[in-house]
């Protein structure tokens, strides 16, 4: 089994204890989110000419979803690619937060946007020294996805849908795309139910959640990494989720299997088919 060094571990166990203290500190920042003024992510705003002119027929909505096909990742190869990375970056923040990951964007949906991001760039020499420090504790886990990078996206840096419909090219100017989503805008438009049973998850999923009396932020939501990268304990029922913020909490990381959660002391937060709060697996529609 792959480990990194000691450190590590000492890091599992002192996450693992607030867990054990009856779910406190994990509830503490449920129902996530963060104001769209810090919306760029660490991403600089895509200028209009950075948005390729292609063919009208490129900009196809075959499936109806709001995405363009040239937006999806078509091939298997790739769709594998973008799965590894996507959940590896995720999970490494539990280890240690990249400086790359915008100090005022860590939230809940902000690890879903920074992980996409940086699962979409190319994996070279300068990018291991960016996402941390001497690049020393990220490895070269897949290759990088052929379709596009982040630098040639079709999307310009505008990788998420903000309202409803099928896609139109005029929607690339007209607000239909941003660089920031919130946890309603990624369920609302860039994901697609798969179901409420754990068994048709794969790699990259996201699980929401929905607390209505939470009136400002009643959505949160986790990334399902199924076998993690790291001190998987030969489980494959991992999640990595970022708890939120608020005032006088920045909020952290957590890293937990679903085995779990399925016990948590608030029976709201548990993720289960029996629970309605819990509202299911969802895929990335630049997947589907």
């Amino acid at each position: 089994m792959n480990r990194q060094p000691n450190n590590l571990t000492i890091r599992i166990m002192q996450a693992c204890a607030p867990f054990a203290m009856a779910g406190i500190v994990i509830l503490a920042g449920f129902g996530c989110g963060k104001s769209p003024q810090a919306s760029a992510d660490g991403a600089k705003p895509a200028a209009p000419s950075s948005t390729p002119s292609l063919a009208a027929a490129v900009w196809a909505d075959s499936d109806d979803d709001g995405v363009p096909d040239a937006a999806e990742l078509r091939s298997s190869d790739d769709r594998d690619s973008f799965r590894r990375w996507f959940a590896y970056i995720a999970e490494m923040q539990f280890y240690k937060l990249s400086g790359a990951w915008n100090e005022d964007q860590r939230d809940c949906a902000g690890l879903v946007r920074f992980a996409w991001r940086e699962a979409l760039r190319g994996h070279d020499r300068i990018w291991f020294q960016s996402i941390s420090s001497g690049g020393e504790d990220y490895e070269a886990i897949a290759p990088d996805v052929k379709a596009y990078d982040l630098k040639r996206s079709p999307l310009g840096e505008k990788l998420f849908r903000a309202d409803f419909g099928s896609f139109r090219q005029s929607d690339l100017t007209d607000g239909k795309f941003s660089e920031f989503a919130d946890a309603r805008t990624l369920k609302n438009h860039n994901v697609t139910f798969i179901s409420r049973d754990r068994r048709q998850a794969r790699r990259g999923d996201l699980l929401f959640f929905h607390q209505p009396r939470v009136q400002k932020f009643p959505y949160h939501l986790m990334i399902f990494i199924g076998d993690a990268r790291h001190d998987s304990e030969g489980a494959g029922d991992w999640v990595v989720y970022h708890t939120g913020s608020s005032p006088n909490d920045n909020g952290e990381v957590k890293k937990v299997r679903l085995a779990v959660l399925d016990h948590h002391p608030d029976r709201r937060w548990r993720p289960v088919a029996n629970n309605p709060n819990f509202l299911g697996f969802y895929r990335l529609k630049i997947l589907e």
